[in-house]
């Protein structure tokens, strides 16, 4: 197959997602149509990351974050020119549209070029966020029309396809994933003497709640055995005060990966999330997880087996004082983690739903996770 990705915010979480496809469809051609957040990560960057041998770019040049009608408009015309030119030349068999800007100019441009297979991945769904009553509702009515226009819904959570069905557009889900073998091998044992770690990975922005994380933290001050470790960078760095907090600034993946391995604990302080691949990345190096209770984050834990879930700041404080005064359990944690990583979220498993996705558009209805339908 032939399979276009539309992606506006081309980093992080969404740009993993993409390389996971391209990855476990080595077949199959992907042409992946983007824009650039360089404050995040230059376009240049992220396009190391992908496969050479299956993948092609195209720059999608006028697109942005922000909502600007102009500026849309622009971006609207251009990804109908080019959706109309390669499906012209045969290169369109489905379309993939990735986050919420992408998805309704993608469904528009799709609508205009006359491409009937495509697909939509909200991962984390905009209306959830914690930004004002008045957007939250603007939001709720632009999934509103771009699910009118068409295109199945395919959520990368049942949490998150929960919130769509509330708001009454049809959805499906397919659960996020990881490989277990490129994370497995990055298991290490905990250096001895060194203090107790409690880490977290990603952009410091405001969805991720960097001021709970904070607060959180502040209770742990006078702890010397206790650390906490942000590793990443981002805009609302400044709301981290903690003197017991480090922040690692960006670094490669396997630095990532060696810095989850060596912690005692994960924790996410999320407002929401679609299913966050730094959370499945932690359960594939066998870690504990402390999950603030939200959308995506609430489809991970079993309670009291691999983690737990909070719902402010002195339950996490209470879970962690657990953690730290009964170590022993924390490795039986993380087996159990990997355990549920390797049953429900394996990349290899759970992506192959997709190429069925791709192949069964408009068929599968809003019943439960995505089954190929005969």
């Amino acid at each position: 197959m032939k399979i276009v990705h539309v992606i506006e915010p081309f980093a992080s979480g969404v740009a993993v997602f993409v390389k996971a496809l391209t990855e476990t469809m080595p077949d199959d051609l992907h042409i992946v149509i983007h824009g650039e957040r360089k404050q995040v990560m230059s376009a240049k960057d992220v396009k190391r990351i992908f496969p050479k041998q299956n993948v092609r770019f195209i720059r999608w040049k006028s697109v942005q974050r922000s909502i600007n009608p102009f500026k849309d408009l622009l971006a609207l015309t251009e990804l109908h020119n080019i959706l109309k030119r390669l499906s012209k030349r045969g290169f369109v068999d489905a379309v993939h549209l990735h986050s919420s800007k992408s998805g309704l100019l993608g469904r528009l441009a799709c609508r205009m070029a006359g491409v009937k297979n495509v697909v939509y991945t909200p991962n984390g769904a905009p209306f959830l966020s914690a930004g004002s009553p008045i957007m939250n509702f603007l939001f709720k009515q632009i999934e509103k029309i771009g699910s009118g226009v068409g295109g199945q819904v395919v959520c990368c959570s049942a949490s998150e396809m929960a919130e769509y069905h509330k708001i009454g557009i049809e959805a499906t889900y397919i659960n996020n994933g990881v490989s277990l073998k490129d994370h497995s091998i990055g298991v290490s044992s905990k250096t001895k003497g060194r203090k107790f770690q409690v880490i977290t990975t990603g952009r410091i922005e405001d969805q991720k709640n960097p001021a709970l994380f904070n607060k959180i933290a502040t209770f742990f001050e006078d702890y010397d055995q206790i650390e906490f470790i942000w590793a990443g960078e981002g805009k609302e760095r400044a709301a981290l005060t903690s003197k017991n907090i480090v922040i690692t600034g960006w670094q490669e993946p396997d630095t990532v990966k060696e810095l989850v391995s060596q912690a005692d604990v994960f924790i996410s302080t999320s407002l929401f999330e679609g299913l966050s691949f730094s959370v499945l990345e932690a359960l594939a190096l066998k870690k504990p997880v402390l999950l603030s209770n939200c959308v995506g984050n609430a489809d991970i834990v079993m309670t009291g087996l691999n983690g737990d879930v909070f719902n402010n700041d002195i339950e996490a404080i209470v879970k962690i004082l657990n953690y730290f005064n009964n170590q022993e359990m924390l490795e039986v944690m993380g087996d159990y983690s990997f355990e549920v990583c390797s049953t429900k979220f394996n990349v290899d498993s759970n992506f192959k739903d997709y190429k069925t996705a791709y192949q069964g558009w408009g068929r599968q209805k809003d019943h439960g996770p995505f089954t190929a339908v005969a």
